[in-house]
């Protein structure tokens, strides 16, 4: 016997036949990604944007005040050496224009050594005043042999302006910013509204109308229009396709049914006569048991095909008692005690035929593989037990049980196909019932099917 999972088995798809995929735990809608990269394009265009105009009106405005500075300070000296004068006049404002001979140069390298240490060229000095005011310029330097010049441009204004330029620029990136997301917003809802009708009417049609109306009359001729014409074409494949299996499995049914009502008819007419043989006793006998497994088993897989649940109700002692006298006929010199535990009262609400197929192959599994000892079946309030004392379960068999077709490592040169645990679990699916096997204490396994409460 094989052994159950430790994590919970997936659902069958009904239509491929294959288990569903876990969902992830968050799933982002296609109409959240749709306004999450309006916003993002158009927070990384404005700011792109900003950050693009910034960078040209400094480099143009260093670029414009440098040039004024050059052309200022060279016409400065040109003045200097003319007159010879100290302080000539600019006709240019913001503008402090310094100019000190070489007598002079100690002078300037211990009052204005931060300019003494400055190299010809174009600087940017900035800082705090006496005040605790903020200041900023540029200085251009000139140093000559004989003397050395300094041109100051305030640049405290422009600074201003460009701090305010920076949060108006910051302050567009925040509007356009909410404004994408707007538009994205708006974009979306008509992006997707064909798409939400589409999947709205696809919900309304689960668990409805065998002929669901179709999709594609009440789309335009567009992309969604074109996924509604596939999804009917693939509707009507899947509905006759459904529609044959079903002809075709009432058709075998009622072909099955009929040979086993004789069967059964003759059965119970050969066992009426006082003078049988016992082993023609015992041979009538086991055609009865087979007849009624038969039965039991076509009458449960005509359920599992159509996906219905059967009425009825089932005291699972008695069908328990007579599964295990079916297998007592058959030990022959087998070793092997059958025994029957537990609550003799527990009534489900199932048929006789869907537990007796489920319960039946657990059993049955059990008797196959305990070679001696004693297989136990213990019902419980709401469960029953079936315990065996069989070689145990190896983790492949533990990990593959329940898949269709397969045969545990200890099933040797047995017969079967591998569909028994299967077709349990497809019935548990089918009932709300959940079935566990695990390996037992000392050796064996023990399988549990446990019932939906009332």
């Amino acid at each position: 016997m094989a052994s159950d999972t430790a994590s919970p088995r997936r659902k069958p798809d009904p239509v491929t036949g294959k288990g569903e995929r876990r969902r992830a735990p968050y799933r982002r809608r296609l109409r959240s990604r749709i306004i999450v990269s309006f916003v993002l394009l158009g927070f990384c265009l404005t700011t792109l944007f900003a950050f693009a105009t910034n960078w040209a009106r400094a480099r143009v405005e260093n670029q414009l005040v440098e040039d004024v500075m050059n052309r200022n300070i060279d016409e400065f000296a040109k003045r200097f050496y003319s007159d010879r004068t100290r302080n000539p006049d600019l006709p240019v404002q913001q503008m402090r224009a310094f100019a000190y001979p070489r007598e002079m140069l100690d002078r300037v390298r211990v009052e204005r050594a931060e300019w003494a240490a400055l190299p010809n060229g174009n600087h940017n000095v900035s800082g705090l005043d006496e005040e605790g005011r903020p200041y900023a310029y540029k200085l251009a330097v000139r140093k000559a042999d004989d003397a050395w010049f300094f041109l100051a441009y305030d640049m405290t204004e422009a600074t201003r302006g460009e701090v305010q330029l920076k949060r108006a620029l910051w302050i567009s990136v925040l509007v356009f910013s909410a404004l994408s997301l707007v538009l994205g917003w708006w974009s979306a809802s008509k992006v997707m509204k064909p798409v939400s009708d589409l999947a709205a009417r696809l919900r309304a049609y689960r668990g409805g109308t065998s002929e669901p109306e179709p999709l594609a009359p009440r789309f335009p001729d567009d992309e969604v229009g074109q996924l509604a014409q596939a999804l009917d074409d693939y509707s009507a494949r899947l509905t006759e396709v459904v529609q044959r299996d079903r002809e075709f499995n009432a058709d075998v049914s009622h072909e099955l049914r009929t040979p086993l009502a004789v069967i059964r008819g003759a059965t119970e007419l050969l066992l009426t006569r006082p003078d049988l043989d016992p082993k023609v006793l015992q041979r009538l006998q086991r055609i009865q048991r087979a007849e009624q497994q038969c039965t039991d088993l076509i009458g449960a897989l005509l359920l599992l095909s159509r996906n219905e649940r059967g009425q009825g109700s089932s005291n699972v002692a008695r069908v328990s008692e007579q599964l295990l006298d079916s297998h007592r006929a058959q030990l022959g010199g087998k070793p092997l005690e059958l025994i029957l535990e537990g609550n003799h009262d527990l009534v489900i609400d199932a048929p006789e035929s869907a537990l007796s197929v489920a319960l039946g192959n657990l059993i049955g599994n059990a008797v196959k593989y305990s070679k001696e000892g004693a297989v136990r079946v213990r019902v419980g309030n709401n469960a029953v037990e079936v315990i065996d004392s069989g070689p145990g379960l190896s983790e492949e068999d533990a990990a593959k049980l329940f898949q269709r077709g397969y045969r545990g490592t200890h099933a040797g040169h047995s017969q079967g196909g591998g569909i028994g645990l299967s077709i349990v679990s497809r019935l548990c699916d089918l009932y709300g019932w959940q079935v566990n096997v695990r390996p037992g204490a000392g050796r064996g396994v023990i399988a549990t099917l446990t019932f939906s409460p009332a």
